[in-house]
């Protein structure tokens, strides 16, 4: 009893659970979702791209897309006439073995829709947290630093670095790579992306590194050494948490975006991550949840799960504290020539 008399409301399990699923579907229809309905009619031609086929986009990543775009051109943050977006719900490759495409280039004024392939964040296996992502569908999702996860939300891009990662050969030819990484900053739960070196680059790296004299090289150090190693193609794989394209693909993007900062907006966000995740618990499609979720990769994960950083900061610190980096140690002496 209170002091009223009366005795204190109690919700069985069963029934706080129900809360929760009410709530986050409350939460998806009248957050940035229910912003994106108030926007400009998308105009017709667009409407033909809408759709869950490989090489369209669901309605509600396009309208969430096209909401943050506008919202940040009206607000004079970009002028750029293209935005991006991306589905982090959709597969790595097709079921015919086809790269699936789910990033977006969206030019309106010119009519241009380009659908790509991309990657996503392949997480970690720890002690005591397993939240490492297959490499057709992603299952976990997180903004926690070091968690190698991705990240829905909203993002502007930033400035451009280009580095040099090493030599390597084609058919006995010397080649160099030169990658540029397109910074993404965030806001909200993406905030911390410039801190986790969140961003876009094309998919592709050394393995094997060795080191080589080469003084005469623009690249050498100051002890006459460069890096050489061979090249990987990793387009339909994963990525450090990072969104990756094809090398051919990150040419177009990086073209548009130079000098121009634009939106880039990527699904699924936390609560729409929550909301699935309580319906397929419950044993209901998102679709009849009014949710949504690639049909093909929920079938193979079965649930998401979105990792908060309060979760895995403290698993990711422990980790680190128990494996601290050994001494820096000089690349192994390349063999042959």
């Amino acid at each position: 009893m209170n002091r009223h008399g009366t005795r204190p409301l109690r919700l069985h399990p069963l029934s706080f659970a129900a809360v929760l699923v009410a709530i986050a579907a409350a939460l998806a229809a009248v957050l940035p979702a229910s912003a994106a309905e108030q926007i400009p009619e998308i105009p017709a031609w667009m409407k033909a791209h809408i759709g869950r086929e490989d090489g369209k986009i669901a309605s509600v990543v396009l309208r969430r897309a096209r909401a943050l775009y506008l919202q940040k051109k009206e607000a004079g943050d970009v002028e750029n006439p293209c935005y991006f977006a991306m589905d982090a719900t959709r597969p790595s490759m097709t079921r015919k073995g086809r790269l699936g495409r789910r990033f977006y280039i969206i030019c309106e004024a010119k009519r241009l829709f380009r659908a790509i392939s991309s990657g996503y964040g392949n997480g970690r296996r720890l002690p005591g947290a397993n939240f490492s992502n297959g490499r057709r569908c992603a299952q976990h999702f997180g903004n926690a630093e070091g968690s190698k996860l991705t990240t829905g939300g909203s993002y502007l891009t930033a400035e451009t670095r280009t580095t040099f990662k090493g030599y390597y050969r084609v058919r006995g030819k010397k080649r160099s790579l030169v990658r540029s990484f397109l910074q993404f900053v965030g806001e909200g739960i993406t905030a911390n992306a410039r801190e986790r070196a969140i961003g876009g680059h094309p998919a592709v790296t050394l393995r094997g590194l060795c080191r080589r004299k080469d003084p005469k090289s623009p690249h050498a150090n100051e002890e006459g050494f460069v890096r050489w190693g061979r090249l990987i193609d990793y387009t339909a794989g994963r990525s450090n948490g990072c969104t990756s394209w094809s090398p051919k693909d990150s040419k177009q993007i990086f073209t548009l975006v130079k000098d121009a900062p634009t939106t880039v907006y990527i699904y699924p966000e936390a609560r729409d991550i929550l909301a699935v995740a309580e319906a397929a618990k419950a044993g209901r499609l998102p679709s009849k949840a009014d949710l949504y979720w690639d049909a093909d990769c929920l079938r193979t994960i079965r649930a998401p799960k979105f990792w908060s950083s309060r979760i895995l900061d403290p698993i990711i610190a422990k980790f680190r504290a128990d494996h601290p980096p050994g001494p820096p140690r000089p690349l192994p002496m390349c063999r042959g020539k």
